[in-house]
């Protein structure tokens, strides 16, 4: 089976619940699946490290998992309007593959929380599309074709996935649901098409 890797990071879970919702798009697409990541948090504290496999959630990404998947969406919170750092640290790792031009061609996209209303989501979702576009993967979004881009009152947008959640414990709303479920199958139907053939 081909893979779609999710690769996220999550504070309070907000984002990882878009996450496993994106993943079950993905693997309602036949022959195709979903690889859950995530990445460990940075810290300003030069000795505080996180352990080597996380408590609970999905496993570390590695290099390895950007190279080996079909394709990739991309997830983070917002922090003041961009991707959380601990994100941006692993990406910024990725020189080798940008060298090797391991990630050309594949399909990628974006999908963001955030706490607050006007909270930076669409600018988040682009300073997420940046590196993926240094990498040179084929960017998707959301077409206006998705109704619940037309109702939605709490995210979702053109650029990606997106959630207003001000409460940590609400699930996502129809809305929420919807759209992260058709990102997910997006990515995954357009990986199938670009794969090569045997």
């Amino acid at each position: 089976m081909s893979e779609v890797l999710v690769l996220y990071y999550s504070q309070s879970g907000s984002t990882a619940e878009m996450a496993r919702t994106i993943a079950r798009g993905i693997e309602e697409v036949p022959g195709m699946q979903a690889r859950l990541r995530t990445v460990p948090a940075v810290s300003t504290v030069c000795e505080a490290t996180e352990p080597a496999v996380p408590e609970s959630g999905a496993p570390y990404a590695e290099l390895k998992d950007l190279e080996e998947c079909s394709g990739l969406v991309l997830g983070s919170p917002t922090h003041f309007g961009n991707m959380a750092a601990s994100l941006k640290h692993f990406i910024d790792g990725s020189g080798s593959l940008w060298m090797s031009g391991a990630m050309i061609g594949k399909p990628a996209a974006v999908f963001t929380s955030t706490a607050s209303m006007h909270g930076g989501q669409e600018s988040t979702l682009l300073s997420m599309l940046v590196p993926l576009l240094h990498h040179g993967m084929v960017l998707m979004g959301l077409p206006y074709s998705e109704a619940s881009l037309h109702q939605t009152t709490t995210g979702g947008t053109p650029y990606g996935a997106s959630r207003l959640n001000n409460n940590d414990n609400a699930p996502l709303d129809e809305h929420e649901k919807s759209l992260c479920l058709a990102l997910g199958r997006r990515v995954a139907e357009t990986a199938q098409k670009l794969e090569p053939k045997e």
